[in-house]
């Protein structure tokens, strides 16, 4: 479909468009009014016939093609003024010779062909400024042709095979740029050159040039600016070149220069001075006075320290400087004062140090000192507080402690053990509100006795008077106003006399309106009663009582109803209520829950009809349909690439991710040798589309090839069945998605232009985009039309135009799609295209300051992101002490004050039964078990209650779950599909349920069993059956307070023995002595161990540790080093164990993680064990001794390196809060503890292992 818009157009740039064979968009024969047109880097094998049509056309652009001919077309274009067909292989046979007889031509660009001589007719070019034939094989130039092209501005031969020149080319004194370089030019002594007065660019690189064939005198070319004498071996430099006064750029590399003969005074206005690749042994002192010298190359040359001036710190405009390859062993001081300087080259030299000012140089960006081995750098400025700032993190001690200072940690200590206190009874807080109400009526009363006081001095009078003055006003402004005068004063007058009618609501009747484009219509009797579930109406009641006319006014509004019809049917009932004078008040009544009143003004029957019969007053669009899509996901760099595929099975690769776009659910299908990590991009890409264009109300769907669901298959194919043929790669190596181009559109009087913006390297970025324009971003598989807010209206119209027309020209896959972009509302696919905007990679605030250059706008992603936020607060923290035994005795008490039942339960085989009293507090490692507790829940007491009726008791229900360390969730499942329901049908809405895993049991569970809490090695069954032939070594340990007492198995192993603890060993004897006794249980008392430690473990000893067949055990009490031979026989002989108990006082645990978008220590409870280290994060563990960094097996490098930063600092905090206990930091693996970390933990075994790994 065509818009119109074509024959408007200017000009136009298809650069970098493909338009190899028959694929140039034939609509350009369209565009008769255009007067440019750009094809480089098209493809172009011939010149497009289309163009014949365009004879308005003056300049044409084809390079970087495969032209090999321009015959014919150029010759249809009578007004074509510049021809610029660079870079293909175009041959003298094919170019036309009658296009050098237009007049108006005036650029002639022919470089980097396969010339090898110049075209015919050429010299009849005469208005021709600029002549390129550079990087062709020409031999020889017509002396016509310097005869007749006198207006040359510009002439490049450079690159060819050209021995000498016409002398006629002294009449090209309009002349300004002369390039000659790369020709043996051996027959040309440039006696010519002095003519060309106008000449500012001359370039002779390798054109065989000596001090004998260059003019000893060049003082009438004062506009010669650049200079290129390179590579011409030179043993000096010509002294013509000294007296050119206005010279900018000067190129003497690549010769055998030995020294620079300037003095001061000459090239005062040089900016780039280029003498690499020489034989120079030491640069003028007169360099220095330079004063716009910017950039200076002397790389290749025989420079030591004393050949570089030491005043070259005046160069104050200096930001290149390269000395690369030379003999310097050090730098001038001077270089550290030139403050522009940005990139400094020094490798290949033999230097031993830099000045100490080098890391002072603000500007500078590139360094390099490569192969100088001797190197050894200067210390950077304040590099101490430097090595601080970790990860752009001060992790120095003093700062650490100010920021734990200023906020309160959320991840402080927190113990989950009460403090002590009275037991918090219902009736003694009723007790202390009765007193502090009390207090509260006392303090009243004494206020009344000082006024009492104050009236008795004399006021009283005073007083009495101005309160009954304040009352009197008090009563007066309270006085109820009736309603209705209220009404009768604020109601507003405005006229609705035009929407009503005058003789509505003045006789009795019923009157309905429905609320159409924010108005009420007045409907037909015919259709009282019928009421649409998608509009509102407006109802009016007028009827006589004794006399008087009254209204009733209601506004309906259907279930369905838009929020305009309902808010214009409340407003229109209050101004039809304001019309009549009525004192009424209007009704709201809604579908489906009508008042009786408003029923029988219909008979009390009214009828729904469904849908809408009136319009809103809003404008309403239609959702365009979804069109389901096939996106090929690639990763460049740190953005995420979607390259639109066709909708089909033979799109897939099994080396790709791909992204289906269903609609309502995004698949994301990876093929079994793709990249994970793409797929997790692919995944986070898939969440901000979502999230951004579709607000998250599509669902995201991950799948593998190797197994694919039937949904996926019926969104890509159709069908749910999986395609029989195999998906096998197609997509060629190193493929690269076709270029995108940028264009924006321009509009002027009468006329349209769509010049493309220059994309280095092919990226686009969000700053191209202006606000005041409209731009067109074709990616040929999907065309985006993006519209400023700033623009004008017929700007955006040319720009509806203009993305029409480029997407139905250009040749396209059938699967193109064209969208249309709003400036602050692009949709996520339009951002991809663009570098920096919305990448899709997670920000870790662990960036170094290098990294971070390389992100868009850093100060909002910091300020968004808390990236530079850290909390160490829990380091900084006192330890928890232990709670007194009274304290423990109390909270003991108070756990068990409401506990009316208990019922225990063990899994054995696939069920659970009923555990025998007798095992009560007995656990095993592989067992699961389910203890039933019925809780008492007093009542609240209330005063108006009276003594005599007591309030009804009610209970709760809480059903533990206890799971063994070495036990498999299949007790869980059991239980939640087993036991659970049958609890929830008894106690309904009464019950809850709490999941315990083994040494991480609750308080107030550990209560219920007094401290005698063994746990047992192995399965109960199997150990009661086969169990107890051998000795068994227990160790009790409470941590904390008593109430986590627990009596854990240990290897039975002489250096599990701790003098902090008590012990029980047991020890069966293979035949029974003649006095019966089958064994003898052993309770070893460590020296440190505290008394009533002692007496709880000779309980456990006597009740729990004895089986039940074995009564005939004796109990003997062992002190630590009184122990008998037996003792240590049972042991496996007497060894080294533990005997240091401080560490006890000082164990801490500490988790390092930045799960919360920073980096956050958080401590662990006191009662903490081996399954709290975390493979996913580090630990920091201190033992009052040392300071362990444990290393989850998972943990991610960065957490590791500020883990160790922050135990740093929790060392130097130690170490200055407890200077009598030095502490050493250390590093622990997972899985090669020592025994000095594991002797922190109750019963330390082997780590969990997940399945599979």
């Amino acid at each position: 479909m065509s818009t119109g818009v074509l024959q408007f157009v200017k000009g136009v740039d298809f650069s970098r468009n493909d338009f190899s064979g028959t694929r140039f968009p034939h609509d350009v024969e369209q565009m008769t009014q255009m007067t440019w047109l750009k094809l480089n880097k098209s493809n172009l094998e011939q010149v497009p016939d289309e163009l014949s049509r365009c004879e308005n056309l003056e300049h044409l652009q084809m390079a970087h093609n495969q032209l090999t001919s321009v015959h014919g077309e150029l010759s249809d274009l009578p007004r074509l003024r510049s021809v610029i067909v660079r870079d293909n292989n175009l041959k003298t046979a094919g170019i036309p010779t009658d296009i050098f007889r237009m007049k108006d031509l005036t650029i002639i660009d022919l470089s980097r062909n396969q010339l090898r001589e110049c075209p015919p007719n050429l010299e009849y070019s005469k208005g021709a400024i600029v002549l390129n034939l550079s990087f062709n094989n020409i031999e020889t130039i017509p002396n016509n042709v310097c005869a007749n092209l006198i207006d040359l501005l510009f002439l490049d031969l450079s690159n060819n095979k050209l021995e000498m020149l016409p002398p006629q080319i002294r009449r090209l004194t309009m002349l300004q740029s002369l390039k000659l370089s790369n020709n043996p030019l051996t027959h040309f002594q440039l006696k010519q050159l002095p003519s060309m007065t106008s000449l500012s660019v001359l370039h002779m690189s390798n054109t065989n040039r000596t001090l004998d064939n260059i003019p000893p005198s060049l003082d009438d070319l004062n506009n010669l600016r650049d200079v290129d004498f390179s590579c011409n071996d030179l043993p000096s430099i010509p002294d013509a070149l000294f007296k050119l006064r206005n010279l900018r750029k000067l190129n003497l590399s690549g010769n055998k220069i030995e020294k620079l003969n300037m003095t001061e005074g000459e090239w005062d206005l040089l900016e780039t001075l280029n003498v690499s690749d020489n034989l120079i042994g030491c640069l003028p002192d007169c360099i220095v006075k330079l004063e716009r010298l910017s950039k200076l190359y002397a790389s290749g040359n025989q420079l030591t320290f004393e050949g570089i001036p030491s005043g070259i710190g005046k160069l104050l405009q200096l930001t290149v400087l390269h000395l690369s390859y030379n003999k310097l062993e050090l730098v001038p001081e001077g270089i550290s004062r030139c403050v522009k300087l940005q990139k400094l080259k020094l490798d290949h030299n033999r230097l031993i140090t830099l000045p100490d000012g080098i890391h002072l140089l603000p500007d500078l960006k590139q360094l390099d000192l490569h192969d100088n081995e001797n190197l050894v750098m200067p210390p950077k400025p304040n590099d101490a507080r430097k090595k601080l700032a970790f990860y752009n993190i001060d992790f120095s001690l003093e700062h650490q402690r100010k920021i734990a200072g200023q906020m309160a940690s959320p991840s402080s200590s927190v113990s989950s053990i009460h403090s002590g206190g009275a037991k918090q009874d219902a009736l003694a807080r009723r007790k202390d509100f009765i007193r502090r109400r009390k207090q509260q009526a006392d303090q009243q009363g004494a206020d009344k006795v000082i006024q009492g006081m104050s009236k008795i001095a004399g006021v009283g009078a005073e007083l009495t008077a101005r309160q009954e003055e304040e009352e009197a006003k008090q009563i007066e402004l309270k006085s109820a106003v009736h309603w209705k005068s209220k009404m009768e004063k604020q109601r507003s007058k405005i006229d609705y006399s035009e929407i009503f009618g005058d003789e509505v609501g003045h006789e009795e009747g019923l009157w309905v309106w429905e609320i159409e484009n924010f108005y009420p219509s007045i409907m037909e009797k015919a259709f009282h009663g019928y009421f649409y579930e998608a509009d509102a109406y407006l109802i009016l009641k007028a009827f006589y009582v004794e006399g008087h006319l009254n209204h009733e006014i209601y506004y309906w509004l259907g279930e369905h109803a838009s929020l305009d019809k309902g808010m214009c049917a409340a407003v229109h009932a209050v101004g039809l209520r304001n019309h009549l004078n009525a004192s009424c008040r209007t009704q709201r009544e809604e579908m489906n829950d009508e008042s009786e009143e408003f029923l029988e003004n219909f008979g009390e029957q009214i009828v729904y009809v469904e849908g809408g019969r009136t319009s809103s007053g809003f404008y309403t669009t239609e959702k365009a349909e979804h069109v389901t899509r096939l996106y090929r996901a690639s990763v460049n760099g740190t953005a995420v690439e979607m390259e639109p595929v066709p909708l089909s099975v033979e799109s897939l690769d099994p080396r790709f991710c791909f992204l289906l776009d269903a609609g309502d659910v995004m698949w994301i299908w990876s093929g079994y040798k793709s990249r994970i990590t793409v797929s997790n991009k692919a995944r986070l890409f898939a969440e901000r589309l979502n999230k951004r264009d579709r607000k998250g109300k599509s669902e995201i769907e991950t799948c593998r090839q190797i197994r694919c669901p039937e949904e996926f298959w019926t969104a890509l194919t159709g069908s749910p069945n999986k395609p029989e043929g195999p998906i096998v790669e197609h997509v060629p190596e190193g493929f690269v998605p076709e270029r995108r181009k940028l264009y924006r559109v321009n509009i002027g009087m009468g006329f349209l232009e769509l010049p493309q913006v220059e994309l280095p390297k092919g990226i686009a970025k969000q700053d191209m985009l202006n606000s005041k324009c409209v731009y067109i971003l074709d990616a040929n598989s999907d065309i985006f039309l993006w519209t400023g807010k700033k623009a004008n209206r017929l700007l955006k119209m040319a720009g509806q135009k203009m993305v029409v027309e480029l997407y139905q020209m250009i040749e396209r896959p059938d699967y193109a799609q064209l969208y249309r972009e709003t400036e602050g509302e692009e949709t996520m696919m339009f951002r991809s295209k663009f570098a920096g905007w919305d990448e899709i990679v997670p920000v870790d605030f662990t960036r170094t300051s290098e990294s971070v250059q390389r992100v868009p706008d850093l100060n909002t992603i910091v300020k968004r992101d808390n990236m530079m936020k850290t909390d160490l607060g829990a380091l900084f923290l006192e330890r928890q002490p232990s709670m007194p035994l009274a304290e423990s005795e109390e909270l003991m008490e108070e756990c068990n004050y409401d506990l009316e039942l208990m019922e225990s339960f063990v899994l054995e085989g696939r069920k659970f039964v009923k555990l025998p009293p007798r095992e009560f507090g007995i656990f095993y490692t592989m067992d699961c078990y389910v203890f039933l507790c019925r809780y008492a829940v007093l009542p609240e007491e209330d005063e108006d209650e009276e003594e005599d009726e007591k309030p009804e008791m009610d209970f709760k229900c809480v059903v533990y779950f206890w799971q063994g360390r070495d036990a498999s969730n299949m007790g869980w499942l059991n239980f939640t599909f087993q036991l659970q329901p049958t609890f929830e049908d008894i106690f309904k809405d009464k019950l809850e349920v709490v999941r315990m895993y083994q040494q991480q049991e609750n308080h107030k569970f550990l209560s219920h069993f007094k401290r005698k809490f063994l746990i047992k090695r192995g399965r109960r069954g199997l150990t009661r059956s086969l169990g107890g032939k051998w000795p068994e070594l227990y160790q009790m340990r409470a941590n904390g307070s008593s109430v986590c007492n627990r009596t854990i198995q240990v290897d039975c192993q002489a250096n599990q023995l701790c003098s902090a603890f008590c012990h029980i060993l047991r020890i069966p004897y293979k035949v029974p002595l003649e006095t019966g006794q089958k064994g003898i249980v052993y309770v070893w008392y460590g020296k440190d161990s505290e008394e009533w430690e002692r007496d709880v473990a000779k309980q456990i000893a006597s009740d729990l540790v004895i089986r039940d067949d074995d009564d005939s055990f004796d109990v003997v009490d062992v002190d630590e080093g009184n122990e008998n031979d037996e003792f240590w026989t049972a042991l496996g002989g007497k060894k080294k164990y533990e005997t240091e108990s401080s560490f006890v006082k000082h164990t801490r645990l500490f988790r390092c993680t930045n799960e919360k978008g920073y980096f956050a220590v958080s401590e662990k409870t006191v009662d903490f064990c081996q399954d709290d280290l975390d493979d996913d994060d580090i630990m920091i563990l201190d033992n009052g001794d040392a300071i362990f960094l444990w290393i989850g097996a998972r943990s991610s490098e960065i957490e590791a390196k500020l883990a160790y930063k922050a135990a740093t600092v929790f060392q130097a905090h130690q170490k200055m809060k407890q200077t009598d206990r030095p502490r050493k930091l250390m590093l622990v693996l997972r899985g090669r503890e020592s025994q000095r970390f594991r002797k922190c933990f109750h019963a330390w075994g082997k780590h969990k292992e997940a399945i599979g790994s």
